[in-house]
């Protein structure tokens, strides 16, 4: 089924201006700058797509060199983040696996030796070695040895003490500590549903550790519509994505406002840049291309999967050429790395995140094609909506937790070894839509499928 969508006529939208009828606020102000600032480059773009038809163009051999330079040595300005190393891998990690760019065996076993010494004794990934354990740098540790998928790595997870480190964190109403005697917000239970589901817990300790679960998510459910970082706490793009994605994973759809869920989405996204905001009335943000456009098709699925109407998938309901438009042509550093918006320095989080976005803009309706702006070139992978790591991967991980939970002593279950990928714009997408590109749906990991097999 062809998508009916078309790239937009740019000089048309500006009719969506912010009018700010006169009454100006230090927010009007901002907003009128930023969407000044983005006119400018949309002007500048529509010349040179008029002399250049391939335009935009994926910057995709800078971006790879950028990646491969941040995986070996980062600067230091990312002194800041030594608590937040494995999250650091993890950006890196799942940006290069978005652009389909492979690192050496030698440095990614290097990366696997690094993660096991973030790895606390009681259980769980603190922020570097030596740290305590915090559920958001579980997440990301989690994540990052699943992207690398071979044995070594996912032997490097032990289920045990990791359990044990979320019943250490988990409060009586089943909500979650980021660590222990920390904040409790949404993050912490999303956090350890997706770890949680990734490596094969069974049914009998997910309900044990989630029991309640699902009824605290929807206390934090606001009258906007989106979910806010606890009860009471204004609706924001991350929290909410947190939380979808967690009853997505857990079950309890039936808890939740979702159309007032999905209008709230789909508001965020901005008529003019075309990106998304995290909040109301905040700035446009190219990280916010993933954690409000991947909420899009799981609030989808979750409405399909509650009412039995699987067609609801098919279309996706925001504007997923707006998206690619605002990423590849105003957050793309020509000398690598992506960006928040226009002015703003290129980094690893935005680079991982804009990138997301830009895999789910192209990936996420099913029975369908991926929808990409411009040239066949500008094709990234898709990333699974859910856990925001190669569908692949997550497939991997749960199938070999699986076997070792049907059979414990037999742990030496078939990794399929990736190939190496040069790291330059001549670099073709392999097609991986057949394995790589769909969501398993199997009921006992409750992955939600954001596209359909292709024949």
């Amino acid at each position: 089924m062809a998508s009916e969508e078309r790239p937009r006529n740019l000089a048309q939208y500006k009719r969506f201006h912010t009018n700010d009828e006169g009454r100006k606020t230090v927010t009007s102000v901002e907003q009128i700058k930023v969407e000044s600032s983005i006119e400018r480059i949309y002007d500048r773009y529509e010349q040179l797509a008029a002399l250049d038809p391939t335009l935009p163009k994926l910057y995709r051999g800078d971006h790879a060199r950028y990646l491969q330079s941040s995986l070996e040595r980062l600067s230091s300005s990312y002194e800041c983040l030594d608590s937040s190393r494995p999250w650091m891998v993890y950006w890196v990690l799942n940006a290069a696996s978005i652009l389909n760019m492979r690192f050496s065996h030698e440095l990614l076993d290097r990366v696997v030796d690094f993660l096991v010494k973030c790895r606390a004794k009681g259980g769980g990934f603190g922020g570097g070695p030596g740290q305590d354990p915090h559920l958001a740098t579980t997440y990301a540790a989690v994540n990052s040895l699943c992207i690398i998928g071979t044995e070594k790595a996912l032997e490097a997870i032990d289920r045990h003490t990791l359990k044990q480190f979320f019943w250490s964190v988990r409060e009586s109403n089943g909500a979650f500590r980021m660590h222990i005697g920390g904040e409790l917000d949404v993050r912490g239970a999303y956090c350890a549903i997706s770890s949680a589901k990734l490596c094969s817990f069974s049914p009998e300790d997910e309900r044990q550790l989630f029991e309640g679960t699902a009824a605290w998510i929807a206390e934090c459910q606001t009258y906007e519509g989106g979910f806010g970082g606890a009860p009471d706490l204004e609706a924001h793009g991350g929290y909410s994505f947190c939380a979808a994605a967690a009853i997505m994973l857990l079950g309890g759809e039936h808890k939740l406002d979702l159309y007032a869920l999905l209008r709230w989405t789909l508001n965020r996204q901005l008529a003019y840049e075309g990106g998304f905001q995290g909040r109301t009335n905040k700035l446009v943000d190219g990280c916010y291309s993933f954690w409000q456009g991947a909420l899009v098709p799981i609030v989808q699925g979750l409405i399909a999967r509650k009412e039995g109407q699987q067609h609801i998938m098919d279309v996706s309901l925001f504007n997923r050429y707006a998206v690619q438009e605002y990423i590849l042509i105003c957050c793309q550093r020509p000398n690598g790395g992506l960006i928040d918006k226009p002015g703003k320095p290129a980094d690893i989080y935005h680079t991982c995140y804009t990138l997301s976005g830009l895999a789910v803009a192209q990936h996420c309706e099913t029975h369908s094609l991926p929808l990409v702006l411009g040239d066949e070139r500008n094709e990234v992978l898709p990333t699974h909506p859910v856990h925001n790591i190669p569908p692949k991967a997550a497939l991997d991980a749960y199938r070999y937790f699986s076997a070792i939970n049907r059979h414990p002593l037999r742990r030496n279950e078939a990794i399929g070894k990736q190939h190496e990928v040069p790291m330059d714009d001549s670099s073709e997408n392999v097609s991986e839509r057949q394995s790589s590109s769909q969501m398993s749906e199997d009921s006992s990991s409750n992955y939600s499928s954001s596209r359909a097999s292709e024949s």
